[in-house]
């Protein structure tokens, strides 16, 4: 898991959960004479430098550590549901307007939708879509992705900011749909 999408940590720090961490140990661990003491040849300690690739380079979890005891696991629990919440939201949005689809379950906070072309398009909307993801993102007030599904250009809509609140997915939204307005009186 990457930490920097909804740890409140920057880039780069990933999460690695082991089940049995003797083969990560097993995996990574490197003894020169230089590192030898008796607490780590007795087991008396549990030497951290056999837990990751480098050694004597960044320590990258000293980020996510101050996270985890400045926002506590109910911090991040909050969090997280926040933003499931917000993404919710924001989904109720798209179905509401007969115009768009939501075209995949949402998935944590990742809503993933399209324009509706006309029936006739010859592409399937997918000129349509990619030309409203670019007029949305030219604003500079919103950013979407996208995706290509079953051959369809899909947008995706992200909550993952840090201080992302509902008039901000609002806001979002308004752009979305005054954006399509525009297209689809274009065509």
């Amino acid at each position: 898991m990457n930490a920097h999408k909804w740890f409140l940590t920057n880039f780069d720090c990933s999460l690695l959960w082991v089940k049995d961490r003797s083969s990560l140990i097993q995996s990574l661990s490197t003894n020169p004479e230089f590192l030898k003491n008796k607490a780590s040849q007795g087991n008396m300690v549990i030497d951290y430098k056999d837990w990751q690739i480098p050694l004597g380079r960044r320590f990258r979890s000293l980020k996510l550590w101050m996270v985890l005891r400045l926002y506590g696991l109910d911090g991040l629990r909050s969090h997280i549901r926040n933003h499931i919440e917000l993404a919710a939201n924001f989904e109720e949005l798209v179905r509401q307007d007969t115009r768009f689809k939501v075209v995949a379950p949402r998935t944590f906070s990742l809503v993933c939708f399209r324009l509706l072309p006309h029936p006739n398009s010859a592409d399937h909307g997918n000129k349509l879509n990619s030309d409203l993801l670019d007029s949305v993102n030219s604003t500079g007030n919103a950013f979407i992705t996208h995706t290509v599904l079953s051959g369809e250009y899909i947008l995706r809509f992200a909550v993952g900011a840090p201080l992302t609140e509902r008039r901000h997915v609002n806001m979002a939204w308004q752009i979305l749909q005054d954006k399509a307005t525009a297209l689809l009186e274009s065509l």
